[in-house]
């Protein structure tokens, strides 16, 4: 096992620096060097490591997740109003509902497992996003309406919906119930995670406070109970919906709100850990994949996805109707919200893990996803942001 851990540390770095080097998203580099390693194809990663993969995509979302809400604002949020929650679930609503319907046609898949592959998709990633959001907060681009902290908001909370209509739809596909409660489950556990995480944020925050620690040994404690927190979601279950995503998120955005310093501090040690995870979390999805139904599939998959895209455009479009932004910040929000990569690595295998047939479908079209999206969004979020958006700074 410490083998096949030294080599995806070894290989995904290597392909990242590579790609970063001929101006190509990282994440390719790590998801190539995964393939390369493979057992499908050099086969330098020996026996089973599913187990150490499931750990490390839930150590990687929570890392990810702490990491925009730290970088997010209750009172700038709360000044965006609307706009901002319409963007957390309409725009994967919309790309969802497309995906699912689209799966049957170009497939043939049944509709649950449709659905499956549509809540796989429409989460956008916060690998991709939160990074570039913080960047411009950090240079003023589309502050003056607040332009990254909605898209931050509602790529954090938006991977929280599609997770947990994932999680419903695999109940379903595994002989499960279904009802009207099952949905409305969604704002209860996101409303629970919410308070949940603005109670303990205040309390860390004493805890911080009275107890001089190093900002390492701060992290530390804040994981480790992001961990206690993801377990009290499983014990919950069956009493109360409760999103234990949601209340890392709002635990962060809270500490956030009551010590900006402190934030910070968290916040420089979280961007270490993700250059860590992000190598483990994108490696082991390139070492899962089957290649040949990639080949098989890539050109219905390409259809497919851009299909869901185009409705999740008109989602965000929607969205930021009742705000105050002009045609050309409503594209660049648009360009953002495109890249798949974090959520399609963590929930895409999860399908074939549980043995359901279409499993290696789901995850080789989450794969081609991220290889289609992931550049494409970054390139047009970095290439636009100066020109679509206004900088106070620079009064344009």
């Amino acid at each position: 096992m410490l083998t096949n851990v030294g080599l995806i540390m070894i290989a995904g770095l290597i392909g990242s620096k590579l790609f970063s080097k001929i101006k190509l998203a990282p994440i390719l580099g790590m998801l190539l060097a995964g393939i390369i390693i493979s057992p499908n194809l050099l086969g330098l990663v020996k026996g089973d490591i599913g187990a150490l993969s499931k750990d490390l995509r839930q150590i990687a979302l929570v890392v990810i997740l702490s990491r925009a809400g730290l970088s997010l604002s209750f009172d700038r949020l709360r000044e965006v109003g609307l706009p901002a929650i319409l963007m957390t679930f309409l725009p994967a609503s919309f790309e969802m509902v497309a995906i699912t319907f689209l799966a049957n046609k170009i497939f043939n898949l049944p509709y649950i497992d449709s659905a499956i592959l549509g809540a796989v998709l429409a989460a956008v990633s916060p690998a991709i996003v939160v990074p570039r959001m913080i960047r411009l907060i950090e240079e003023g681009y589309g502050e003056d309406k607040k332009i990254p902290e909605i898209i931050l908001a509602g790529s954090s909370i938006d991977d929280v919906y599609t997770i947990v209509f994932f999680t419903v739809f695999i109940n379903l596909k595994l002989g499960g119930q279904a009802s009207m409660g099952s949905f409305l489950n969604i704002p209860i556990s996101i409303i629970t995670g919410i308070l949940f995480g603005i109670i303990l944020g205040y309390i860390l925050d004493i805890i911080y406070s009275k107890i001089n620690l190093g900002k390492i040994y701060k992290v530390i404690v804040l994981m480790g109970l992001s961990f206690f927190i993801l377990e009290i979601e499983d014990l919950a279950k069956g009493y109360i919906a409760f999103s234990g995503l949601v209340a890392i998120i709002s635990t962060t955005m809270t500490i956030k709100k009551l010590d900006q310093d402190l934030a910070d501090e968290l916040l420089d040690v979280y961007g270490s850990l993700w250059e860590l995870f992000e190598i483990f979390l994108f490696v082991l999805v390139g070492i899962t994949v089957d290649l040949s139904i990639i080949g098989e599939e890539i050109l219905p998959a390409l259809l497919l996805i851009t299909g869901g895209l185009i409705f999740r455009m008109l989602g965000v479009y929607l969205a930021l109707l009742p705000s105050n932004l002009e045609k050309s910040e409503k594209i660049f929000s648009g360009f953002a919200y495109l890249p798949k990569a974090t959520v399609q690595a963590a929930i895409g295998p999860v399908a074939l893990g549980y043995g359901i047939a279409s499993g290696k479908l789901i995850l080789a079209i989450s794969v081609i996803a991220i290889l289609y999206t992931a550049p494409l969004g970054a390139i047009l979020t970095d290439k636009t942001y100066k020109k679509l958006l206004k900088n106070p700074k620079y009064n344009i």
